[in-house]
């Protein structure tokens, strides 16, 4: 829960993105989300060079899919400590991830693949109608990807966003040319942060939704 102090410079620092930014080609619900992973980052690209793009059914899949209960299946640990808590009690939502589970890492060792990698693979059925959130991992991201051009599994949501300098762009380009709804950006930035955000800021939307 969030103190009144905290409110009052989380209040401040959207002031200030908003000001800094000024005129922007995102819908409503759409800057509400790339605010937040600007607000995580305090990186302004991510409206800019860097942009976050968004699916035409993302956000309504992915409210949907919270509100119901689903499965969010994350590539690192990383990503599971910046969600709100609140949230994932209040929508019973089950937060996955399995990247060092001993099962993975052999799996993993056996085949010469990532351990990320590995994990999506074997969570097929707990990603199946559920969001996977990926910020680290370029090589989850394609895993997830090809899972479902295999038809192997069907997501609610992915949101990718992974973070670095091998496969990250590319991981996002194949995304982004799928029919699956995702929220994804353009180029080497991301990171686990970025992926929760977007998490946080789907909550608001639903939250939003429902009050409405």
């Amino acid at each position: 829960m969030i103190t009144q102090k905290g409110q009052s410079i989380e209040d401040k620092s959207m002031e200030i993105i908003e000001s800094e930014i000024g005129s922007h080609p995102y819908a409503k619900d759409e800057w509400t989300i790339v605010k937040r992973v600007i607000h995580s980052t305090a990186d302004f690209d991510f409206a800019r060079a860097n942009k976050i793009i968004f699916h035409k059914q993302a956000i309504e899949s992915g409210t949907t899919a919270l509100k119901n209960g689903c499965n969010i299946v994350v590539d690192v640990n990383g990503v599971i400590g910046l969600l709100n808590k609140d949230n994932l009690s209040k929508f019973g939502n089950n937060v996955i991830c399995s990247i060092s589970d001993s099962q993975v890492v052999e799996e993993a060792k056996r085949l010469n693949k990532t351990r990320a990698q590995t994990a999506m693979r074997l969570g097929a059925k707990q990603i199946d109608g559920g969001i996977v959130a990926i910020g680290n991992a370029p090589t989850a991201l394609q895993e997830v990807v090809q899972m479902v051009k295999e038809g192997v599994t069907k997501p609610a949501l992915i949101i990718g966003i992974p973070v670095g300098f091998v496969c990250a762009t590319e991981s996002k380009e194949e995304l982004s040319n799928t029919q699956i709804p995702y929220i994804t950006n353009i180029g080497r930035k991301g990171g686990s942060p970025c992926a929760s955000a977007i998490l946080n800021a789907l909550y608001i939307i639903l939250k939003q939704n429902l009050s409405s």
